[in-house]
């Protein structure tokens, strides 16, 4: 019988941590517009968005196992997935069970969040439970969309939708938030990509890095980064953003460090390795350290 420590690793935890990342940037976003807080809509936001993270990931597992593209990936810190299948720790039914709960409870939470706001907020929970459902069988296999419609849409979502939740309305800066936010997680999802292009490739996926080649997308990699510190400067220069946001580029010594790496090392797994390490953690302190400057700015000279 298989431990909770089995199912826990199954959801892939390490990468969890960018829900309370993308959760704390909307919701810093509403407080800076002037909305009160509100405690119960930040904790079923929160759970929604995690229940939603859980239920890709474990459907990811479940349908790489079924294809059996787990069978050839070489797993890494960061990609190849949980190995909880391959290792027959758990049973392939009992997994999609879960990613299909995980979803149900992020539905009624949707739901509810309907039955307060109506119809305009359906979008966001459409598409965000499209994005759940068809990305492993369906978007993975579309070229080149992999990146920004799966997670950099999905997290940009989450930090648009926790934004909804508070504010009941959309706003410019909330919309220029959670893109700065997904085209990150892009880079993440695009960098774990180098690894497993040949596993990939066998069972029909058209990421960046299968057509155009590691080499050409170390580049889009080194682009995305700078474009994402280049919008985070732009947008407050345009005031959208406060001054204070500036305190995500103090990452920016790393993210450097790691286009040195990518362009170096995108073709040895062993030597990218740490520098997929290094991307992780500019993708999850980058918006945090923009969400607190937002928030410091909208307590104490907003």
């Amino acid at each position: 019988m298989a431990t909770a420590k089995t199912w826990i690793l199954e959801t892939r935890p390490q990468f969890l941590l960018l829900v309370p990342v993308c959760v704390f940037a909307g919701v810093a976003a509403s407080l800076y517009m002037g909305y009160d807080f509100n405690a119960l809509y930040f904790v079923l936001a929160f759970f929604g968005a995690l229940f939603a993270h859980i239920s890709v990931n474990v459907l990811n597992d479940y349908f790489d196992y079924k294809s059996e593209i787990d069978f050839k990936t070489q797993r890494t810190p960061f990609s190849g997935g949980s190995g909880m299948l391959p290792g027959a720790l758990l049973v392939p039914r009992k997994v999609l069970l879960l990613g299909i709960g995980s979803l149900a409870v992020t539905i009624l939470i949707g739901i509810y969040f309907l039955y307060i706001y109506g119809s305009i907020i359906l979008p966001i929970g459409l598409l965000g439970v499209a994005l759940v459902l068809l990305y492993t069988p369906y978007l993975t296999k579309l070229p080149g969309v992999t990146e920004l419609v799966g997670p950099g849409l999905g997290f940009g979502l989450i930090v648009l939708g926790t934004y909804f939740t508070q504010a009941g309305a959309y706003s410019v800066m909330a919309a220029v938030t959670a893109v700065i936010v997904g085209l990150f997680v892009a880079n993440l999802l695009l960098l774990n990509e180098f690894p497993d292009v040949e596993a990939d490739r066998s069972v029909g996926r058209r990421h960046i890095p299968i057509i155009v080649s590691k080499r050409k997308a170390a580049w889009i990699y080194c682009s995305i980064m700078a474009i994402a510190y280049a919008l985070l400067i732009a947008v407050v220069i345009a005031e959208v953003l406060p001054l204070l946001a500036l305190l995500g580029l103090a990452t920016l010594p790393l993210g450097i460090k790691a286009i040195r790496g990518v362009l170096k090392s995108h073709s040895d797994t062993g030597e990218l390795i740490p520098v997929m390490g290094m991307n992780v953690q500019v993708v999850l302190i980058t918006p945090l350290l923009m969400s607190a400057g937002v928030l410091i700015w909208a307590f104490t000279l907003g």
